[in-house]
């Protein structure tokens, strides 16, 4: 029964490593971003939380996560924003309260609400083929530099994918990125029928951009008919924010 178990965790963890639109119908799940391992002095820390850990995210405001070395040394992160994704994820930016050390590893721990212990946060590794502890080791930079010139995003198609339990609806856009270090995308989405906004931080998968959300999860949502527009700002790791794209406006992926 517990190979069972770690099994469907490592299941779970897989899908959340995806864009949103690839969520399975899990009970929950988390995911921690940079994916890349070497990190500046000053870099940005991303959790992302699935249905149940979504309580999880919201107790870092009282609870906050924290980098710790080898030899103990602790670095408390500091809240910087959450978003509330529009099916069952959230997300919470966090920024190290002072300058780490270079060329150091440093180890992410946290202590869920009511709980007494630390987690030790894990990630799946393909090549060992098995979940290894989330560990970062600084280079001797605080800054990483991006270049808007290395960066293109173009709009696609909308689609929709129906499943037993629900349908996938997402706007896909083709990425285009030859900078060397990872990226993230602040995807701004407007109902034009009800002027209701939602943000939130996108990854790609397979160079696409999916803005929308899959069976049981995402951080965008669609009625059956209107019209949307986007805008989608890259950003690297240290939170500086790239060129913003213009707005693209499209259909409700459920339209045709």
């Amino acid at each position: 029964m517990n190979k069972i178990i770690a099994l469907l965790f490592i299941l779970i963890s897989l899908q959340l490593q995806a864009s949103t639109e690839d969520y399975e119908c899990a009970m929950s799940g988390m995911t921690y971003y940079p994916v890349q391992k070497e990190i500046s002095l000053d870099p940005r820390i991303l959790f992302q939380s699935y249905a149940f850990d979504e309580k999880t995210i919201q107790g870092f405001k009282d609870l906050p996560p924290y980098l710790e070395t080898k030899t103990g040394e602790k670095i408390m992160l500091k809240l910087l924003n959450i978003n509330e994704g529009q099916m069952s994820i959230s997300q919470a930016m966090f920024t190290p309260i002072t300058t780490l050390n270079p060329n150091t590893d440093y180890y992410l721990n946290f202590q869920r609400a009511n709980q007494n212990k630390k987690e030790n946060p894990t990630r799946y590794n393909y090549e060992k083929e098995e979940s290894v502890r989330i560990v970062w080791s600084t280079t001797n930079v605080k800054d990483f530099v991006s270049h808007n010139n290395k960066l293109e995003i173009n709009f696609e198609k909308t689609k929709v994918e129906w499943y037993g339990c629900g349908p996938s609806a997402n706007a896909i856009f083709s990425v285009k990125n030859t900078i060397d270090r990872e990226v993230w995308y602040r995807t701004e989405l407007v109902d034009l029928e009800t002027g209701e906004t939602s943000t939130y931080i996108l990854h790609t998968r397979e160079n696409k951009l999916y803005v929308g959300h899959g069976m049981c999860g995402g951080a965008f949502t669609y009625a059956k008919t209107g019209i949307y527009k986007v805008r989608i700002t890259p950003m690297n790791i240290d939170g500086e924010l790239l060129r913003t794209t213009d707005w693209f406006k499209y259909e409700s992926p459920f339209v045709g």
